[in-house]
């Protein structure tokens, strides 16, 4: 029997609630992966604002759901073991609760635990431009081994649409922890010399 593999995802109040979407859709296709969701309340706003839908809607994408604020949750503990956390989208106050271990609500507590526990965090920051205090908050969590993926599209796939940069980048996050998405987004496989 294999042993099941978790996945705390984290939607807090930056623009992109999409990715926090997309990922759990995707990941859901996967039946030895277990998701963990948590969503801000400012999370919960964007998601209603950008995508019309209710918390409960893309909490039933997730394979558990906890409340932000419950700090007793398992997730909130080492102890549980998880391959790692992806925090999609990340807004700058998060990001600078993790950078500062600030564990006040249960996000920033699972990414503290992540990365005490030396898992692997993934950050997806949505805000431009950035200030001084956003780029030391983003040094300072790299620092620590968390990994900064802001949600830049690569022009080199030729991707046409808006769903196609989406994925594009949810498949290169996801392939982070080992899962391969066949045709969300297509690898760098290098350039042909135009002369020959």
């Amino acid at each position: 029997m294999t042993a099941v593999r978790r996945l705390i995802i984290g939607m807090t109040g930056a623009t992109g609630a999409v990715y926090g979407l997309r990922l759990l859709q995707i990941v859901r296709q996967f039946s030895a992966w277990e998701t963990h969701l948590i969503i801000s309340d400012a999370g919960a706003l964007n998601i209603q604002h950008e995508l019309k839908m209710k918390r409960k809607e893309i909490a039933a994408l997730a394979d558990v759901s906890h409340d932000v604020n419950d700090i007793a949750a398992s997730i909130a503990s080492g102890a549980l073991n998880t391959q790692g956390m992806i925090i999609a989208p990340c807004s700058m106050k998060t990001l600078a609760g993790v950078a500062h271990g600030f564990a006040d609500n249960l996000i920033t507590r699972a990414a503290d635990v992540t990365l005490k526990e030396r898992r692997r965090l993934v950050v997806v920051p949505r805000e431009t431009p950035l200030n001084l205090a956003h780029i030391r908050n983003m040094a300072s969590v790299t620092e620590m081994g968390g990994i900064i993926f802001p949600p830049l599209p690569a022009f080199y796939g030729k991707t046409k649409t808006l769903p196609e940069l989406i994925d594009e980048t949810v498949g290169r996050i996801v392939r982070l922890f080992g899962i391969e998405t066949h045709g969300l987004f297509e690898p760098w496989l290098g350039l042909q010399d135009p002369n020959e």
